[in-house]
């Protein structure tokens, strides 16, 4: 037996302990619902252990917000913390992980799997391919996200996120339901046509999420340059949220920033003489959930129909949101 297969050997096994814990929670869901809900919620729980990664990371998040909440407030940094906010913030995050579970289950997993029976190849998840895997997924979330502040269709579902004019943990709760909408999953989908399986594909763009939400914050400086030189750290990601015109449209990466150094898209976060001021260019931060999702989604569909004919129609949906 080789090492490859010694691997998946293993990961087979975890699997199937991680499928147990599948299949007892969607259990429990079931459990404590009403028995009308059952049809409709048995479409729609998850059916891969993977599906559930990021909303059962959604309790700890609240919880590590609290506790650099708590430690802010103790070094006299609490004045960007407000209560309205971080239930502005986790509601935000909590309808944007319940609609995709939604849409994932009914829509674009069928696709996708249905897309990947056209795959070149067959690429399996070992010990040694996750590495590689996991770094191709970020290549993709970088031009998702790069794609995100360049075209208006995508800038209408991410412009909410940019939207807080704090930065604290619950900032990166701070999501949209429209990315569904949108389209997110489809700078994913080469990876599925090359050979990996959809749903590792979003396991792994789950892992880049998780550890974005440990960068939105200022209770953390700077690391030792290694580290900024190679990762989306906090400061590299405060340069991301920044209205200053240095800052705008730069460092896309979700966990390294390398990409960024490579496509001449990095910028440093200049503490001293240029701090950040976050924020969405031209956008209020403000607390109203249903004009924070649909506000700009409902104005850039305003710009479409007024268009004279169908060429200056998609020029509105794609063209850079400083030209709208």
């Amino acid at each position: 037996m080789t090492a490859a297969d010694n691997d998946l050997m293993m990961l087979s096994q975890y699997g199937q302990i991680l499928d147990g814990y599948k299949e007892a929670l969607n259990q429990t869901i079931l459990t404590i619902s009403p028995e009308s809900w059952h049809p409709m919620l048995t479409s729609i729980l998850p059916a891969h252990w993977q599906e559930w990664l990021l909303p059962l990371a959604g309790g700890p998040f609240f919880l590590l917000f609290l506790a650099e909440w708590f430690y802010q407030s103790k070094r006299g940094n609490g004045q960007s913390f407000s209560w309205r906010r971080a239930m502005t913030n986790f509601s935000l995050g909590g309808s944007y992980l319940g609609f995709e579970l939604v849409v994932q289950a009914l829509i674009v997993v069928p696709i996708c799997l249905w897309l990947y029976q056209y795959r070149l190849f067959t690429i399996e998840v070992t010990w040694l391919t996750a590495i590689p895997i996991f770094i191709a997924v970020e290549f993709s979330y970088y031009w998702f996200h790069r794609a995100s502040h360049r075209m208006n269709w995508f800038w209408s579902a991410h412009v909410l996120h940019h939207s807080d004019d704090n930065m604290n943990l619950s900032t990166a709760m701070r999501q949209s339901l429209l990315y569904s909408v949108t389209g997110w999953w489809l700078f994913f989908v080469p990876l599925m046509l090359l050979g990996v399986h959809p749903v590792w594909v979003f396991f792994f763009y789950a892992l880049d999420l998780i550890y974005q939400f440990f960068i939105h914050t200022e209770t953390v400086g700077k690391f030792p340059k290694w580290v900024e030189y190679i990762f989306d750290t906090p400061s590299n990601h405060r340069a991301h949220h920044g209205t200053n015109d240095e800052y705008i449209d730069q460092n896309y990466g979700g966990v390294l920033i390398i990409f960024d150094r490579w496509f001449g898209t990095y910028v440093e976060e200049d503490t001293i003489n240029n701090p950040v001021q976050y924020g969405a260019v031209g956008e209020a931060s403000h607390d109203n959930i249903i004009g924070l999702i649909f506000g700009v989604f409902y104005r850039m569909w305003q710009r479409v129909f007024r268009a004279k004919g169908f060429k200056q129609k998609l020029k509105v949906l794609f063209r850079p949101p400083s030209a709208a």
